[in-house]
């Protein structure tokens, strides 16, 4: 079974973390008995969410019984002082727990440090001397929000979107990590699901010293990450071609789904509008045909150009346009109306 050491906190994790935002999506009974098999399987490491609605229940649910075993780390969105303290005692109690491992700020647009007026760093500070979280860490989507928390040294672990679709500025952060011995905890690392192989995710990522949290939802899915516990997929040259060929139809500027443009004022799910012309070519495209989906896409007509997406988008997507292309794309593949 693969591990790897998570930086100066010592924590030693599975390479097969659980990412715990899309066991939102199903039940209580479901979700409890998907975690529990990704524990029996020898999973230790799961990531989950104030703002993944209850995610942290469906964990504590799960696996208070055996918390001396896992390692959890959750995160806070709060921009406050108040908000901080209010989300760590909402998830120690839905955790079922009296300490976190690992918390982290949410994506926040600056990198918080003492003294900087916000009073959020000294919280963090706080929270640790209490015994109430044993690491802090900070996730992000920003590039220099990101650097700069790793180059501060605050912060023991960084989590941060990287997958084979990478390009070479977010390897030269795995290694300014790598360098400044801070856990890096990867993210996206199926990129929002354009990414269809996960061997050849695994064996890509095996490469490098990241600890990649992958989101289950299926027992399917957690069976196909168990069977790499014990047959780890490495990086054959069959991968390295299938790897090269994907880079290249995925190159230039894509949606990756993060969902921090929403919400939008006219009522469009952008994360999976703006990124439907690669859905419909990487999954079965009826399940994106439906009357539903259709409807979905016809919102985009009502687009308010008030360039809101655009502004928070962290990787500087022109929105609205990506939304307008990839609808009359979608149209072409709608059944000719008469």
């Amino acid at each position: 079974m693969d591990t790897l050491r998570l930086g100066r906190t010592n924590l030693v994790v599975t390479k097969n973390g659980f990412g715990a935002l899309p066991v939102q999506r199903v039940g209580m009974e479901e979700a409890v008995r998907i975690l529990r098999k990704a524990y029996d399987g020898g999973i230790n490491y799961f990531d989950t969410a104030r703002a993944y609605t209850d995610s942290e229940e469906k964990l504590g649910n799960a696996l208070h019984d055996v918390r001396e075993k896992i390692i959890i780390s959750t995160k806070t969105g709060a921009s406050t002082p108040e908000g901080f303290w209010a989300d760590l005692h909402t998830s120690l109690r839905l955790l079922q727990t009296d300490y976190i491992d690992i918390y982290q700020f949410h994506n926040p647009a600056v990198c918080y440090k003492p003294g900087d007026g916000t009073g959020m760093y000294e919280c963090m500070q706080e929270a640790r001397a209490k015994g109430m979280i044993r690491h802090i860490g900070i996730t992000n989507h920003r590039l220099a929000v990101a650097e700069e928390a790793v180059r501060s040294g605050l912060y023991e672990t960084l989590q941060f979107p990287f997958s084979y679709l990478a390009g070479e500025k977010e390897k030269a952060l795995v290694r300014l990590c790598q360098d400044s011995d801070m856990g890096f905890i990867c993210m996206k690392a199926l990129a929002g699901g354009l990414i269809t192989h996960s061997d050849v995710a695994y064996a890509y990522l095996a490469q490098f010293p990241v600890a990649p949290i992958w989101g289950i939802q299926r027992e399917s899915e957690l069976d196909e990450f168990l069977s790499y516990q014990e047959n780890p997929p490495v990086m054959t040259e069959e991968r390295r071609a299938y790897v090269a060929k994907e880079r290249q139809e995925l190159a230039g500027d894509f949606c990756r789904g993060c969902g921090y443009c929403m919400p939008c004022p006219a009522g469009i799910e952008i994360n999976t509008c703006a990124r439907m012309s690669l859905l419909l070519r990487r999954s079965p495209a009826a399940g994106w045909l439906t009357e539903k989906s259709q409807a979905m896409m016809k919102q985009i007509e009502g687009c308010l150009h008030c360039n809101q997406c655009k502004s928070k988008c962290p990787y500087g997507l022109d929105t609205p346009a990506l939304l307008q292309k990839n609808y009359e794309d979608y149209k072409t593949f709608l059944p000719a109306e008469g």
